[in-house]
Formats: structure tokens, sequence, C-alpha cells
């Protein structure tokens, strides 16, 4: 049983990622097309679509292992694989509020586990 809870973690883990890595693309899709309907033809978006099915498909495992009051907070760490991306891959600036708030999340992850 443990370690199915500790496997689960793992995956959940893995989706926020999985969900992260997907916005990404979807910014890549958009920023690639001066035109929005455009972007319908960009590699970026179906790239981005797949790995939110897999980030979804993920989440359902997870639910059926650990209780949604404890799954659905914990997604917010895509918002630290996503700052974490838009700082290497797109030259985003860090500020003081955003590394705070990034703080704020951790500390609630580490409360709810």
């Amino acid at each position: 049983m443990e370690e199915e809870i500790i496997n689960s973690y793992i995956i959940l883990i893995l989706f926020t990622l999985l969900g992260s890595i997907g916005g990404f693309f979807f910014k890549k899709a958009v920023d690639n097309s001066q035109v929005i309907i455009k972007t319908i033809f960009e590699t970026y978006l179906y790239i981005g679509i797949i790995l939110y099915i897999g980030s979804a498909f993920l989440n359902i495992l997870v639910l059926k292992e650990l209780p949604y009051t404890v799954v659905l907070p914990l997604t917010s760490i895509t918002y630290i694989w996503s700052f974490l991306l838009a700082y290497i891959l797109l030259d985003e600036k860090i500020g003081f509020k955003k590394i705070l708030g990034i703080l704020f999340i951790i500390v609630g992850c580490f409360l709810l586990v």
C-alpha cells in the first residue's frame, strides 16, 4: 500500500510536468503564428495537446489512489514547472513576487503531504 502511494506521488509530479510542458508548446504555437487561426496548423499545438491528454490520463490514475483534496491542490506544482520552463526556455524575467509565490506553493504542497 505504501509503495502505491509513493508511486502515485511520483506520477503526480510527472503529470504536472507534462501539463507544464504542454502549456509551453501551446505558447510556442501561438508565438509562431501571426494570426491566431493559423495556430491550428502549428505542430507545437498538437504536441501540447498530446502532452495535455497524457497528463490528464495520469491525473486520473493518481485520483484512484489519493484523495481529491490532496491531488487537486498539488496540481499547483504545475506552476513551479511553468516558472522554471519560462525562465530557462523563454528567458522570462523573474521578480521577487514570483519567487515568493512559488515559495508559498512549495510550502503549501509540503503541508498537504
